[in-house]
């Protein structure tokens, strides 16, 4: 087991490779999205209170997690969609796949899962994770919730998002519906401005968690019906007292 210092490095150690790794990600995951002909469905609204993230169980939670409420800027509800037809999986036997191998289904050459706690080819509570992608939310996870149909992640500190994320599938209809949803604000003052005030990094999470989203439905063996659908609700920050 990797020792969280050599997984993970220092705060300001992670925003300087993200920094330069940045150009390279960019270039990636904007060649993909060019010659990318699955259609993306997008809706933007206002927020509300039903918006915010899950109430984490007490068990996983120590001062290493950074929640959404840690965060800073408006919080950003985001849910990534896909219904395939003729999935050669159910959704027990995707999860299984998803959970016995991170980097078999992330962009080659753009996201890389490096374990930093628990055993190889498991996704179990408690577990971590340093994922590193490009631009501001490259950073340390832990499982918080794992099951049958789906597992979620939320961030520790020192990452440049504070929330969570999860992924999951289930039946609808004679379909197999795909989903990949989040709750999260940037995780510090740095992050807010390449997110929310220069909308760089906004943009290319939006095509890295679709392209991720359409190699998942690519390895169940069936076909995208309907494209990607993308729902975005900004939960307004509450203004300091």
């Amino acid at each position: 087991m990797l020792s969280r210092t050599a997984a993970t490095g220092s705060p300001r150690h992670r925003r300087v490779a993200a920094v330069v790794r940045w150009p390279v990600g960019l270039a990636a995951v904007s060649w993909r999205y060019l010659w990318r002909t699955t259609p993306v469905h997008r809706v933007e609204e206002p927020g509300d209170g039903g918006d915010e993230a899950p109430e984490l169980p007490a068990e996983v939670v120590d001062d290493r997690v950074q929640l959404a409420a840690d965060g800073h800027g408006d919080l950003l509800h985001r849910r990534y969609e896909v219904s395939v037809e003729d999935s050669r999986l159910g959704p027990e036997e995707l999860i299984g796949a998803l959970t016995s191998d991170f980097n078999g289904w992330f962009p080659t050459g753009v996201a890389v899962f490096r374990r930093t706690r628990g055993e190889q080819g498991t996704c179990a509570v408690g577990d971590e994770f340093l994922i590193r992608l490009p631009g501001p939310w490259d950073g340390p996870v832990r499982v918080v919730t794992s099951g049958p149909d789906g597992f979620r992640f939320a961030t520790l500190g020192g990452h440049l998002e504070a929330g969570q994320i999860e992924f999951r599938a289930a039946r609808d209809g004679d379909r197999l519906l795909v989903t990949i949803e989040s709750w999260a604000r940037p995780g510090d003052a740095v992050s807010q401005l390449l997110y929310d005030r220069l909308r760089l990094a906004k943009e290319i999470q939006l095509n890295l968690w679709t392209e991720v989203l359409l190699r998942i439905a690519k390895l169940t063996g069936g076909a995208v019906r309907g494209g990607v659908r993308v729902h975005t609700r900004r939960l307004a920050a509450t203004p300091a007292a």
